[in-house]
């Protein structure tokens, strides 16, 4: 049995069924409309009659009960909680349609570089009567008020703020283009002798927006569950792909359940949003839908692995534990019902882990992806991650995957046999998850680390500022300054205009071991003297004033060898620094890194 229909229907009647609620989307649809140059570029495509794409539309009533919201910009008092069609696919031509033409709202967009702004659209009359060669130059998009600005908003280029100002220059708004007929008795009041170019202008390009036939794919509303998810993963080889989590809520909004007012919330329905409680916590702002839906998946998938053993099931017939797409993509909504809550209790728990080992910024965490496995096992071992056996095991397993650099890239697989073997840890100290066996660190790889952003450099800095480290001005463990919003930063501790000067390399004096976080008062103060002369300086201060045992004392906390800093010995401070900082990561990693020779 054919499951869907072929048909066209006018822009006009479309644009007025999405108005009144007739059409609608389902509510785990992306919210969004095109950016400011395709919603232009998409109303020249009309105004030309070119073709812009099919629309699928969806009947409603049918086994598939999805939740629905109208199309970006239209309020749900204003439309029926039973539409008629949804639509699966042209959301963005539709949303940008409706906005631009069918709503005297600004259309809310954006710029090419994604930034928020407000438009409305008007139509140069004179130049598009120039010819369709001159379309694309002859629709303008104004601000919120109805004007370009220019010289950073001090000059006005063009006012459009009025009925009259539109009328004598002969600039057409879009939103009027489904009944002209006010507009029309204005420009007769406010400029009669543009009269003629309006009708031209009306024959032309109004003519071509209500004439125009927009193509309609309708999936009949006995469309299984099955067909309809597939649809959704299909349609999107145009746009943006859909996501696990789009893919995910359309499933369980098959089931009657809205994933997306879970995740995000809804105040229509009143209902607290899950990512904003992860949010509170500094070091839980940036966790995805994605992380979460992985981490329930891995318990899921490993309670399912164990109830096949207890089965009796043998080899290929134990379904493995998984985080990787496609077992996202199967996981029943039973499961994520189940785990939702216990595993929204492990990310908190290990951000209050992440904390103990003095993360306190999200941008300080090396690896975004290590925290799922991190929660996983969080909600299954509950208030025993403090257990002092248990946290040192989960403390040295975590900065192996950081300074081993092994969460970087894919790493749905490791994540599975990390969970999997961290739990068996627990219990047998025999069993070293691969993560502790396969990470190591050379040394050379601290010569070679110059970027912040890379996963080992945040850990190392982390390290540091664990242990203790002061400002070199500043009363106060760097931390701390960094909580109470002191100006701090990561700089040369033999500086960059000294290296230069003694012909050290950047690749060289770059190198993390020659830097560490100080406040940018001290770094103002340091310059590009040598290290002998800035601490003398630093140490005289009159607000410091300070001895050189008790500066020391502050060098030692950053790791510096003091002995080679006091006397500007920059190859005996970069070596001896250099053993320090393995020290470091090898008390981290729990294992020798260093080689005897070295």
């Amino acid at each position: 049995m054919t499951t869907f229909d072929s048909t066209k229907r006018s822009l006009p009647e479309l644009l007025k069924d999405i108005t009144n609620g007739k059409i609608q989307l389902p509510d785990f649809q992306r919210g969004w409309v095109w950016d400011d140059e395709h919603v232009k570029s998409l109303l020249v495509s009309i105004a030309r009659s070119f073709p812009v794409g099919a629309v699928m539309l969806m009947e409603t009533g049918g086994e598939v009960q999805f939740q629905v919201r109208p199309v970006e910009g239209i309020s749900a008092n204003n439309v029926t909680d039973n539409p008629e069609q949804l639509i699966l696919d042209g959301q963005q031509r539709l949303t940008s349609l409706t906005q631009a033409i069918a709503l005297t709202t600004p259309v809310d967009t954006r710029t090419s570089k994604g930034k928020d702004i407000l438009r409305h659209y008007y139509f140069d009359i004179a130049m598009a009567l120039e010819g369709d060669d001159r379309l694309d130059e002859a629709v303008k998009a104004v601000d919120k008020d109805r004007q370009i600005r220019s010289n950073f908003g001090r000059d006005v280029e063009l006012d459009l703020s009025t009925r009259e100002l539109e009328c004598q220059q002969l600039h057409f708004p879009c939103d009027k283009i489904l009944d002209d007929s006010q507009w029309l008795q204005d420009l007769f009041q406010y400029n009669p002798e543009g009269m003629e170019q309006f009708l031209k202008f009306k024959q032309k390009i109004i003519g071509a927006f209500v004439a125009y036939q927009i193509p309609i794919i309708e999936l009949k509303k006995e469309t299984s569950k099955e067909a309809v998810c597939l649809v959704f993963e299909k349609v999107n080889t145009g746009g943006v792909q859909l996501s696990v989590f789009e893919l995910m809520t359309a499933s369980y909004a098959a089931e009657g359940y809205n994933l997306r007012d879970d995740w995000f919330g809804s105040d229509i329905r009143n209902v607290a949003s899950r990512q904003a409680r992860l949010a509170k916590q500094e070091l839980l702002k940036g966790v995805e839908s994605t992380d979460f839906l992985q981490a329930i998946t891995l318990l899921h998938t490993r309670q399912r692995k164990y109830q096949d053993i207890a089965d009796g099931k043998q080899g290929k017939q134990v379904r493995p534990v998984s985080a990787k797409r496609a077992s996202v993509l199967e996981l029943p909504l039973a499961a994520y019902q189940k785990w939702a809550d216990d595993v929204e209790a492990g990310f908190f728990e290990a951000s209050k882990f992440l904390a103990g080992e003095c993360f306190f910024s999200r941008k300080e965490l090396p690896y975004g992806t290590q925290i799922v496995p991190l929660a996983a096992t969080m909600t299954l071992l509950g208030e025993r991650w403090r257990e002092p056996k248990v946290h040192q095991k989960l403390a040295r397993w975590f900065w192996s995957g950081v300074l081993g650099e092994l969460y970087g890239g894919a790493v749905e697989t490791r994540i599975a046999v990390d969970l999997e073997e961290l739990m068996d840890w627990f219990e047998d100290n025999s069993a070293t998850p691969r993560t502790v066996t396969d990470a190591s660190f050379d040394p050379e790889r601290l010569e070679s680390l110059r970027s912040r952003l890379s996963a080992a450099y945040k850990g190392i800095n982390v390290l540091i500022l664990r242990e203790g480290a002061s400002d070199f001005f500043w009363k106060g463990r760097i931390q701390q300054l960094d909580t109470q919003e002191v100006a701090l930063d990561i700089h040369h501790i033999f500086p960059r205009a000294w290296c230069e000067a003694n012909s050290i390399p950047p690749k060289v004096y770059d190198s993390i071991i020659n830097k560490t976080p100080i406040s940018y008062k001290a770094n103002r103060m340091i310059g590009g003297d040598a290290p002998s002369t800035y601490l003398a300086k630093l140490q005289s201060h009159e607000q410091v004033q300070l001895e050189n045992d008790e500066m020391d004392v502050i060098l030692n906390g950053h790791f510096i060898p003091t002995e080679q800093l006091r006397t500007d010995d920059f190859p005996g401070f970069f070596e001896a620094r250099k053993r320090l900082l393995m020290g470091l990561i090898e008390k981290a990693i729990g294992k020798k890194a260093l080689s005897e020779s070295a």
